[in-house]
């Protein structure tokens, strides 16, 4: 009787496996002449030579199936282990479902100018996306990287914000520089954590495969292979955008997300965003998309909070005209 080792890295296994290991064994219902014991991260197989290539056949469309929806019942274990089972990893391909999150969530582009975005990056390798809170510039953005990183388009992803003090003072907060700065990444972390089960994207991170850091971490380096996505934009003076768009490498794709109400410069320092949308329009190759209240997709009264700002804006600038 021959006996292997199979090492399950990525995931957590009692995810993949189910409570007191239901799924598990119902895949093991399957070789009921196979031996079958999961400890840890490691399941061991033992039996014939010629089941356990089969079952290692199987087994590895089921990693294949969790790793791409996030998700795993009996129905799905009972339909890959069919003859043509492998046709289910490459089922469910609607043009609106970016990347499946977990527990198999569908993550979607759910307004005309998130479908925009997703259309424009397909075709662009450097995007803007400008928008108001809530529109789901990131969010989309993150899932697209996720999507290229789970497709091997790109070899990793790397999510970056300037440093810009939103009325606070990070000086103050205790801890290192990380533990300082990874609150204020916190948007880009909660985004990731909707997409990929908690273990992998802990491996991912700690191995560089996603790499989350302030933009001043970008200067001097080549950023290549990688789906490259620069968040709060607007907070940008205009070297550190044109330093940040020259890090672009041969084979990397560039999204650059802003709200342009909502920018923490000193004042009279002009955004970057603001500049390089200016300097940049018409360049053929770049994509922008412009979102409004309509894409807003939060509580109904963010849209409300979000109309009543602006008036009370554009009063106000009025008033200063008159003055």
């Amino acid at each position: 009787m021959l006996e292997k080792k199979i090492a399950i890295k990525g995931l957590n296994p009692a995810e993949l496996f189910g409570v007191r290991n239901k799924k598990l064994k119902y895949i093991k219902s399957f070789f009921p002449k196979l031996k079958v014991v999961a400890r840890g991260n490691i399941l061991t197989i033992a039996g014939d030579e010629e089941v356990m290539e089969e079952f290692e056949k199987k087994f590895d469309l089921i990693l294949r199936h969790f790793h791409k929806f996030n998700s795993l019942t009996e129905n799905n274990i009972e339909n890959l282990m069919m003859e043509d089972g492998g046709k289910l990893v490459e089922s469910e391909k609607s043009e609106d479902i970016i990347v499946h999150g977990n527990h198999g969530a569908k993550i979607t582009a759910r307004t005309i100018n998130q479908k925009k975005l997703v259309k424009l990056v397909d075709k662009n390798d450097m995007v803007f996306a400008v928008g108001p809170a809530g529109s789901g510039k990131t969010y989309t953005a993150v899932a697209l990287a996720v999507r290229a990183l789970k497709a091997k388009e790109v070899k990793r992803i790397i999510l970056t914000r300037p440093a810009v003090e939103a009325g606070e003072n990070l000086g103050f907060l205790p801890g290192d520089l990380k533990e300082k700065l990874d609150p204020y990444m916190m948007p880009l972390y909660d985004a990731l954590r909707d997409m990929i089960p908690a273990e992998k994207l802990a491996d991912m991170i700690e191995f560089g495969v996603i790499e989350i850091a302030p933009l001043a971490f970008m200067r001097g380096r080549t950023l290549d292979k990688a789906f490259v996505i620069l968040d709060e934009a607007q907070n940008t003076t205009t070297m550190q955008m044109k330093m940040f768009l020259t890090r672009m490498g041969m084979t990397a794709k560039f999204v650059v997300t802003g709200d342009m109400s909502q920018v923490d410069l000193p004042h009279r320092q002009r955004s970057g965003l603001a500049y390089a949308l200016d300097a940049l329009d018409g360049v053929e190759g770049i994509g922008v998309v412009r979102m409004g209240t309509a894409d807003v997709i939060r509580h109904s009264l963010v849209k409300k909070v979000i109309a009543a700002f602006e008036k009370a804006e554009e009063k106000e600038k009025k008033q200063n005209e008159k003055h």
